[in-house]
């Protein structure tokens, strides 16, 4: 090969070389801005009017790290609104601002709509979903509920009893009924009716005690997140023996809990005492549901 060839070629090469390194060099870098902060109001998880939920999104959220708090509104079952739960939102957000918050209603109990299961069912769909968004709101579907009164039996029996993947990694349980069995109940001659009224008996198998398959107490296993437990000492509606018998199931099985037994009612406790209910639950969603 005579040299003029040879350096003909060495300049073909040489510049085909240039044209690929210039095209790899010059390729536009793509930024990836945060995310802003986002609220979506009344997200509809079902047909019905009430099963909707208002979800907080934070400011730089990521599929690898934005966990997800879950608030449950009381109300005996059959009445209550989400908006009882406004509070909690802002406290999260003040002390918790990387997590996302949802906060649910579902179908309240009537005649012709019982409770259970269909309860627990609806806080079974609102987090199917979200798990299955998880990409496009940017949520990493990992979730502690935090329920009140009914809601918090509600958070007790999903986590007990539904959640088959792990997916719940703490419930907050305030005054929570959590054992319909407890004389407290039974010995009322008006509980067996409204029991009755609650349960949708063919969603369970025939002779089910529906006292022991609705009741938390009863459904604790090796498998139930850490809970979080406050109860009154003198509470009209949820017995102090709920919280305690709660307790002891949950120590026999070896999971991680905390019961706090306040001077008062059902959550109508003097500053101190709710402070200190803000405290512990912070530092267990902290221990429990931490971002990284």
């Amino acid at each position: 090969m005579s040299k003029k060839v040879f350096y003909v070629l060495f300049g073909i090469i040489l510049s085909s070389l240039f044209v690929f390194c210039s095209s790899e060099d010059d390729s536009p870098i793509v930024n990836q801005q945060p995310l802003e902060a986002e609220i979506l109001l009344n997200v509809s998880y079902g047909s019905h009017a009430q099963q909707k939920y208002d979800l907080y999104l934070p400011a730089d959220r990521k599929s690898n790290k934005t966990k997800v708090i879950v608030l449950v509104h009381g109300g005996g079952w059959t009445e209550g609104d989400k908006l009882d739960m406004d509070g909690y939102i802002t406290l999260i957000q003040d002390n918790h601002p990387d997590h996302a918050i949802v906060n649910i209603n579902y179908v309240l109990a009537t005649l012709t709509s019982p409770a259970f299961p269909n309860q627990f069912l609806d806080l079974q769909s609102v987090i199917n979903k979200l798990t299955t968004e998880k990409e496009s709101l940017q949520i990493d579907p990992e979730f502690g509920l935090i329920g009140i009164s009914a809601g918090a039996h509600i958070s007790l029996m999903y986590d007990y009893v539904y959640d088959t993947t792990d997916s719940v990694k703490f419930v907050c349980d305030i005054v929570g009924p959590s054992d319909f069995t407890d004389p407290f109940y039974t010995n009322n001659p008006n509980f067996p009716i409204l029991l009755s009224l609650l349960v949708d008996e063919s969603a369970y198998p025939s002779n089910t005690n529906f006292a022991e398959a609705t009741s938390p107490v009863y459904q604790v296993s090796s498998s139930s997140s850490p809970t979080l437990m406050f109860y009154g000492n003198q509470d009209p509606l949820v017995p102090l023996t709920n919280g305690q018998n709660l307790d002891i199931a949950l120590d026999a099985e070896g999971i991680t809990n905390d019961l706090t037994v306040y001077n008062g009612g059902h959550g109508n406790w003097d500053t101190a005492s709710l402070l200190d209910v803000q405290l512990q639950l912070s530092t267990f969603i902290e221990t429990h549901l931490p971002i990284q």
